[in-house]
């Protein structure tokens, strides 16, 4: 089944499979967010243990599916080989930090709003948390189909395919993330559900977007890369990680994101 998917995003064009790809992610998104149709309420034992899952694969990915392959297409030796990989790396920590600075948003769990002052519902601004959250997963897909586009040698479909999967495997949690703590402030199922999913629809967005742009500037490849790989490591560090730790759920945490980490790392190496 797997090699039958590979030759199917082989067979279209690499924009168009880039948007398929993220479509999937966000379907997966909208999967988790659907639970709120059953449960008014998740353990958060299990939602730390899965958000901290969401941090395992989004660390593993950032290497194996983004530096690895920035570094390897780099041209030159020693540390020129590696400067794409790293200024890419820092410039998509600064555009995450940026958007958080100014685009208004409230974390789960949290209670002080951040970015700028806005007159928003609590809602809104949750919503707009995950959704930064999910700009550089759809970036980091688009780019590696850009890439096959491109031609390079160093992207291939089953990378690219790969990643969409590990992607959306940690985008069903997001999805709940999500949903839940709306219906538990008093918002009903459909609403919620609908607020949920909406916040991954700009991972397609995304996809494309960093799909056309690498297919025009084929030299943008390894630094648009390392970008997503450090726009996806700063979303871990400053949004995912906190938030697992606020009800002393440290160990299930701990070991879901160990966990997310080995099936990114197995699925990429096994499949890419």
């Amino acid at each position: 089944m797997y090699q039958s998917i590979i030759d199917y995003f082989s067979s279209i064009d690499p924009i168009l499979a880039a948007f398929y790809a993220t479509m999937f992610t966000w379907f997966l998104t909208a999967l988790g967010a659907s639970f709120v149709f059953f449960f008014k309420n998740m353990n958060r034992i299990v939602l730390d243990g899965m958000l901290g899952f969401t941090g395992g694969v989004m660390i593993a990915a950032s290497f194996w599916s983004l530096l690895s392959p920035a570094i390897e297409m780099s041209e030159g030796e020693g540390f020129v080989k590696v400067i794409p990989a790293a200024v890419g790396f820092f410039l998509g920590a600064m555009f995450i930090f940026g958007l958080d600075k100014i685009l208004p948003h409230l974390h789960i769990n949290f209670k002080e709003t951040e970015g700028m002052k806005s007159p928003w519902q609590r809602t809104t601004l949750l919503v707009l948390a995950i959704t930064l959250h999910n700009i550089p997963e759809g970036l980091a897909v688009g780019v590696l189909f850009g890439g096959v586009a491109a031609g390079i040698p160093e992207a291939s479909i089953a990378g690219a395919v790969t990643l969409a999967i590990g992607i959306g495997i940690q985008n069903f949690p997001e999805g709940i993330a999500v949903s839940m703590p709306l219906r538990r402030m008093g918002m009903n199922r459909w609403k919620s559900f609908m607020y949920g999913q909406s916040s991954a629809l700009v991972e397609p967005i995304a996809g494309v977007l960093g799909a056309v742009a690498v297919t025009f500037f084929t030299p943008l490849l390894p630094y648009a890369l390392a970008f997503a790989a450090g726009a996806m490591i700063f979303v871990v560090v400053e949004e995912v990680i906190p938030e697992t730790q606020l009800d002393k759920n440290t160990d299930i945490a701990t070991l879901g994101l160990i966990g997310g980490f080995i099936v990114m790392m197995t699925l990429d190496v096994a499949l890419g």
